[in-house]
């Protein structure tokens, strides 16, 4: 039967390789590519091919952005150091904001030696000590160290975590809660000890007793033992020169000793400032 289409017969085909065989000037049949091995990655060309990868991956839920595409990420992508201390230092301030009071989240540092604190704690929250801000009412103790919080904040550190409370809630959580039979007064009080940062606002205001006293020195042995940073602030003098009630008297030798060896103390001096925001 005759064919009715234009393909090429056998003995049409054979004829010209046959021809092509016998002639010397004809043009090599090229080779053909071995199929890759399906042990071999294979690449994705083309942009709908990549287009159609997005929709699968949309489908699933995995609707994720693209990464950079060079070696050399800018800040502003996935990859790049400021990049992800940027991230850091997002999630550090959402902290820093819960833990702090609403008077006080628009607090900034600007006594220079607090500031020069808490640029050691974002060096090296090991070696910075404690610190402690001292003066009279309303000169702005707590002000400055929220502000210092929010300094520290900012730096994006791998970790930041911290509790701010005043001395005396942090004794009243360690006391017994008889409504609340489930309050564990030994996991509280590791809470305060181990937050790899913690604020005490006045430091010397809490009803005195042998409980609190022995909470205290736990406390601070187990910050200066394993070397975490604190801020407390007080309106004591470490040490009354005329003999009257100072901070060494509330907090007991051993402790005043310990904070003479790691403390930055800081004098906030001048007027009191809610008496002119009145």
């Amino acid at each position: 039967m005759p064919h009715t289409d234009n393909k090429p017969t056998l003995e049409q085909i054979q004829a010209a390789i046959d021809q092509a065989a016998s002639d010397p000037h004809a043009a090599p049949t090229p080779p053909r590519p071995e199929p890759p091995s399906r042990h071999e990655p294979r690449t994705i060309d083309g942009t709908r091919a990549m287009e159609r990868l997005r929709e699968a991956l949309a489908a699933r839920g995995l609707n994720l952005p693209g990464g950079p595409i060079d070696d050399d990420p800018t800040p502003d992508q996935p990859g790049h150091p400021e990049y992800h201390r940027r991230q850091r230092a997002k999630v550090a301030l959402d902290r820093w904001e819960t833990a702090t009071p609403k008077r006080y989240r628009q607090a900034t540092v600007t006594d220079p030696d607090v500031t020069a604190w808490a640029d050691r704690v974002i060096a090296d929250p090991e070696t910075a000590g404690a610190l402690l801000l001292f003066g009279d009412v309303g000169t702005g103790k707590t002000h400055q160290a929220y502000g210092a919080l929010r300094r520290i904040a900012e730096a994006g550190l791998a970790h930041f975590q911290l509790i701010a409370t005043t001395a005396a809630d942090m004794h009243g959580d360690l006391r017994v809660h008889p409504g609340d039979p489930n309050h564990d007064i030994e996991q509280q009080l590791r809470r305060y000890c181990r937050v790899p940062l913690l604020f005490l606002d006045d430091v010397d205001v809490f009803k005195e007793s042998e409980t609190t006293e022995q909470n205290m020195f736990r406390l601070f042995n187990e910050r200066y033992n394993h070397e975490r940073p604190m801020i407390m602030t007080s309106n004591l003098l470490v040490r009354d020169p005329n003999g009257g009630r100072d901070l060494a008297s509330v907090l007991g030798e051993r402790l005043t000793s310990r904070l003479a060896q790691i403390a930055t103390v800081v004098p906030i001096s001048g007027q009191d400032l809610r008496r002119e925001y009145r």
